[in-house]
């Protein structure tokens, strides 16, 4: 049976990344993550990247761009697999719609980050990409 293919974006501006604060489930939430969400069926993971960022931040296609994997696939409660992307913001400004907050964080500040923690598998692959 595949499993359900969850994409995160780092969102990188210059040198720093987007982190997103998380505002549920109660579990997670305060804690900080890569934003994005599930594929839908028959959806590409890049158009499913670029539909969870325009909802959950406002950001609309032409706003970012969506580039290679970052990292490696994260295994996600045995029924998911979390993928990561690089996104660059071309423009417009990020607006926390699901989320608690937002913050732009730079590499030496990655490790101070209360991060959920399946995206702890990544912050080596994001301190190289800052």
């Amino acid at each position: 049976m595949p499993t359900q293919v969850v994409v995160a974006a780092a969102i990188i501006s210059g040198s720093r990344v987007l982190v997103a604060q998380r505002a549920r489930p109660p579990e997670l939430a305060g804690r900080w993550e890569l934003p994005g969400g599930k594929v839908a069926p028959g959806e590409t993971e890049r158009d499913a990247l670029a539909r969870e960022l325009a909802e959950e931040l406002g950001l609309r296609i032409g706003d970012i761009a969506v580039g290679d994997r970052l990292g490696d696939d994260i295994p996600l409660n045995g029924a998911a697999t979390l993928r990561a992307y690089r996104v660059r913001l071309i423009r417009g400004e990020p607006h926390p719609h699901e989320h608690r907050a937002l913050r732009w964080v730079t590499a030496a500040e990655l490790h101070e980050v209360d991060w959920v923690p399946a995206d702890r598998g990544w912050l080596g692959d994001l301190a190289r990409a800052l």
